[in-house]
């Protein structure tokens, strides 16, 4: 492995929680070969292809990211898988295309996902697992990603791909969960498989959760730290009812969750930033990571239940 930013971040403890990139609506398209820093623009992607997935990004807005199997494996068919779909504080869904070619996406209307609506795909009823090995976009994503897109091809076979750049390139190897949008951070091949089977029992494997892609960042470190308080790992057991801050600056959090009997636990959670600054990327400039603190817990009494 390089001496990169994902083996500092590990180096010095910095845990991934609160770090999921935030997408709700999700375009995932097929797209073997090399990809650049840039996927849309610096791959064999058609330009106006290219084009109109930067405009849905923008306007739907969505998460738009290139998918190709592990190992680089190459069809030599035309053909192209595109799936689309939402994720939501609690869960979601994604749905499958088959394109003849690349370009029949120029067709396609994909503005229901606005609206949260079906575009007429075949829905996934198993997860899919996404794999960052972006190498040209940060040197970690590969070095830490294709050894963990490796080991979970051997487990899943077609449910895994290799994707595009994700965001947090410290956290490499990360894995995105979909269509729930869990995110995972410093895998390596064995918490990779972990992190699967977790995550395919209804679990949430604690120590590598970045949190859920549908949240705020305040949001998804609160779910995390209460879980953790409270020794909560099934994934129905908690979730964010309702944020909102509690100062001026934006430093504290107020964060309500439901458990799964009903209850409500009231978390406040402090953000701050680590004191030495050091590059959150392998060519980033030095900056200070960010930092979440549980200051309080609670849980609100539940209602009387009478006659």
């Amino acid at each position: 492995m390089i001496d990169g930013c994902a083996s500092r971040s590990r180096a010095c403890g910095e845990r991934p929680l609160g770090s999921a990139s935030r997408a709700r609506r999700w375009i995932l398209l097929e797209q073997p070969g090399p990809w650049g820093a840039d996927a849309l623009t610096s791959s064999d992607l058609p330009g106006p292809v290219a084009a109109r997935l930067r405009r849905l990004s923008r306007d739907l807005p969505a998460r738009v990211l290139l998918l190709r199997r592990p190992g680089g494996a190459v069809t030599g068919t035309t053909r192209r898988s595109l799936f689309v779909g939402r994720s939501h504080a609690g869960g979601g869904w994604l749905e499958h295309l088959e394109l003849e070619t690349v370009h029949d996406l120029l067709d396609l209307d994909l503005s229901p996902l606005v609206a949260d609506r079906s575009v007429g795909g075949q829905r996934v009823t198993e997860p899919r697992y996404l794999v960052c090995t972006n190498g040209k976009h940060d040197a970690c994503c590969a070095s830490f990603g294709l050894p963990v897109a490796a080991a979970l091809a051997d487990l899943l076979g077609d449910r895994v791909w290799e994707c595009s750049h994700v965001g947090g390139d410290r956290f490499a190897g990360n894995l995105v969960c979909l269509p729930d949008g869990s995110f995972y951070g410093h895998l390596d091949p064995e918490s990779a498989r972990r992190a699967v089977a977790a995550h395919e029992g209804g679990r949430i494997l604690l120590d590598h959760w970045r949190g859920r892609s549908a949240l705020p960042f305040a949001a998804q470190a609160a779910e995390a730290l209460v879980r953790r308080e409270l020794a909560l790992e099934r994934l129905s057991s908690l979730r964010v009812l309702r944020v909102e801050r509690l100062d001026g600056s934006g430093a504290l959090h107020r964060v309500e969750l439901g458990t799964a009997d009903d209850a409500t636990v009231i978390a406040t959670v402090r953000t701050g930033s680590r004191p030495e600054a050091r590059a959150l990327t392998c060519n980033g400039v030095p900056g200070h990571a960010p930092t979440f603190e549980l200051v309080s817990l609670e849980r609100e009494a539940e209602p009387s239940r009478s006659g």
